[in-house]
């Protein structure tokens, strides 16, 4: 029957969400501890993680598809898991398709909250490592500034940095 083949991609779908999930929460500890070489692992096993979700995405289309055929309605990729539970009449089949999909929906709010406050730490860290790049590089005001080129610069209009950006 082509309804459980729908219920386990869903089932599936879930899983790799959850894969996903537990994959955010180590990157959240990753980021805060600033290492960077577990980071590039996570985002690898996330692309990977990805690639397979457009997978179980493709094959719950070709179950809905197949679904929709067996009970005489023509294919349609843009059905919604709630137009399918319209036309199930078995109130048990009915009950599975629309807990899996809370399931689903509830994995993917919390990863999608989680990603949201990983980005939050990501970009603070970059705006700690930006800044802390300015102390030591110096301001670049000063380089604006236009020089007379056949006059030295006294030691008081000499920026001060502690190293040298063009080097």
């Amino acid at each position: 029957m082509s309804l459980e083949a729908l219920l386990q991609t869903m089932a599936e779908l879930n899983d790799v969400h959850n894969t996903l999930l537990d994959l955010a929460e180590r990157k959240k500890h990753v980021i805060i501890h600033n290492e960077v070489e577990q980071l590039m692992q996570i985002v690898n096993k996330e692309n990977k993680l990805l690639k397979r979700i457009g997978e179980l995405d493709q094959q719950r289309l070709e179950a809905t598809g197949a679904f929709l055929m067996e009970k005489g309605y023509k294919p349609n990729p843009r059905v919604t898991v709630s137009d399918l539970t319209k036309i199930i009449f078995n109130m048990d089949e009915k009950k599975q398709l629309m807990d899996e999909q809370k399931q689903l929906l509830a994995t993917i709010r919390k990863l999608r909250e989680l990603n949201q406050f990983n980005q939050q730490l990501t970009e603070h860290s970059l705006k700690y490592i930006n800044y802390s790049l300015d102390l030591l590089a110096g301001s670049s005001d000063d380089e604006v500034i236009y020089h007379n080129p056949h006059q030295q610069l006294s030691s008081s209009m000499k920026p001060n940095r502690l190293f040298d950006t063009k080097a």
